[in-house]
């Protein structure tokens, strides 16, 4: 009879950790790196071991297809899309572009025209004034009633030693305590540089209705030898230097201290002229 040879028992093997250390007495080796890519899955009768796939591993449809796929694949797809995407503007855009261009040139030489003009020539307003005024008639016919004869000589004066004016409209109001008493319209006149130039107004007033108290005011005034009159003048001047020209309008007013009729004579007087 032969020996009976029983094999030695083999050690039973630890179960693998993901935190061992290695060991070179034991036989237990570090983890695989496939213990990360490897998920146990619980089957009926046994078990089972399915390897995962990483991501780079594998790639959808959508994910393989880049426009470098499609640049590879199709050599002129590139030339396609820009050729596509190129369009010519249109003629009527260009033709507005040019035309705001223009006009934006013409816009900017011309404020700078005009602000060297009024460098270089200074322009001043003319003056509307006077030196003599008479009043010859007040009195009532009822108690609102006003009846009044007022002259006036005014004065206009262009200051501009390199600007002609002239006076398109010209309207002059005679007024009491803010009431309008009378009124005078001048016709159109041209003056040159330093011209001085004189206008006889003549105010009639017949029956013009006051408010009790301004009349009241007139009458007191009246024997007091102190009556205070006011001239107020609307003018539309018109400026010409050479071939340019612009217009303005102008407003006076000149308040006045007259003595009482018959022989009223101009006693003080106070000007403003301004836009």
């Amino acid at each position: 009879m032969h020996p009976c040879h029983f094999a030695p028992p083999h050690e039973p093997l630890e179960p693998l950790s993901l935190y061992s250390t290695p060991d070179p007495h034991h036989r237990t080796a570090t983890p695989s790196p496939l213990a990360h890519a490897v998920t146990p899955v619980n089957a009926s009768r046994h078990t089972m071991m399915i390897q995962t796939q990483t991501p780079t591993q594998t790639q959808t449809p959508m994910q393989a297809q880049t426009p470098e796929y499609f640049y590879e694949r199709f050599p002129d797809t590139r030339d396609r899309l820009r050729l596509r995407n190129h369009r010519n503007t249109d003629p009527a855009i260009w033709c507005c572009a040019i035309i705001c261009l223009v006009f934006s040139i013409l816009i900017i030489l011309f404020g700078i025209t005009t602000l060297i003009i009024f460098l270089v020539v200074k322009p001043k307003n003319p003056v509307f004034d006077t030196n003599h005024a008479s009043l010859n008639v007040v009195y009532f016919d009822s108690p609102g009633n006003y009846n009044g004869d007022f002259t006036f000589i005014a004065n206009f004066t262009n200051p501009n030693r390199k600007l002609n004016v002239r006076f398109e409209y010209a309207a002059v109001e005679l007024c009491f305590a803010n009431s309008v008493i009378a009124n005078q319209s001048i016709r159109p006149f041209s003056q040159r540089q330093r011209e001085t130039g004189v206008v006889k107004l003549h105010f009639v007033s017949s029956l013009v209705p006051l408010p009790s108290n301004h009349a009241m005011e007139l009458k007191r005034q009246v024997l007091s030898n102190k009556v205070m009159y006011s001239v107020k003048g609307t003018f539309k001047v018109r400026v010409s230097f050479g071939l340019i020209h612009f217009s303005y309008w102008l407003h006076s007013r000149c308040e006045l201290q007259m003595s009482s009729p018959p022989s009223g004579l101009l006693m003080a007087r106070r000007c403003i002229t301004k836009r």
